[in-house]
């Protein structure tokens, strides 16, 4: 597989991860994401998510994230928006470039990962997936409609729970990461075990308020 290289704004969030052909809502307040995202509707109209790999001014990035196309944008009266991202496809940091935006730009190769629609998942791992998020939906007390849940295709199921799911940056960054819609189902059901059997694993629940 070639490579598709491509300039885009970054827009780096620690614990919030996109996906191919998953949605994800933002409310964007800082100046420098307001102007990020004014220049992104006038222009190609997407945007760059991807996840700081440590503490700094600017922080350093890891290498992979996730292209969202913004499908949804609402600007209210003080300047801030409400906007919808789908995303289209992971990209590769190639290097990040100094353009005198107060954001940051890189150019990513666009082709780093095979982002077709996946085959669906075995009969038995889509019972493991649904069994295990019942069991961490307990034990966090959530309020879920198990019903409407049954209905998601199976790449939907599994990339909401690992996008809303208050698993930590390291792990968030493995789903993101991981090549196959089967390898991150498995991921995902091991993740939330762990987290489900690990002391106070239940507080995490209130990262989800």
């Amino acid at each position: 597989m070639g490579s598709k290289p491509a300039r885009i704004p970054l827009f780096p969030l620690a614990g919030a991860i996109l996906l191919p052909r998953a949605q994800l809502p933002l409310h964007i307040f800082e100046p420098r994401y307001r102007e990020m995202v004014r220049d992104a509707l006038a222009g190609p109209g997407r945007i760059g998510m991807i996840q700081p790999s440590g503490a700094g001014d600017p922080p350093p990035l890891f290498h992979t994230g996730c292209v969202g196309e913004i499908v949804g944008a609402e600007e209210l009266d003080d300047g801030r928006f409400n906007i919808v991202l789908h995303g289209s496809n992971r990209f590769r940091l190639i290097a990040e470039r100094d353009l005198g935006t107060s954001y940051r730009q890189a150019d990513v190769d666009l082709a780093a990962y095979d982002d077709e629609e996946p085959e669906p998942l075995s009969l038995i791992q889509r019972a493991d997936v649904e069994r295990e998020a019942r069991r961490f939906g307990d034990a966090l007390g959530l309020a879920v409609d198990w019903s409407a849940v049954g209905q998601l295709d199976d790449e939907m199921l599994v990339n909401a729970i690992a996008q809303v799911a208050p698993f930590d940056v390291g792990a968030k960054q493995a789903l993101l990461e991981e090549p196959t819609l089967a390898g991150r189902a498995d991921l995902v059901v091991q993740l939330m075990q762990f987290q489900r059997l690990a002391p106070g694993g239940a507080d995490v629940g209130q990262t989800l308020q």
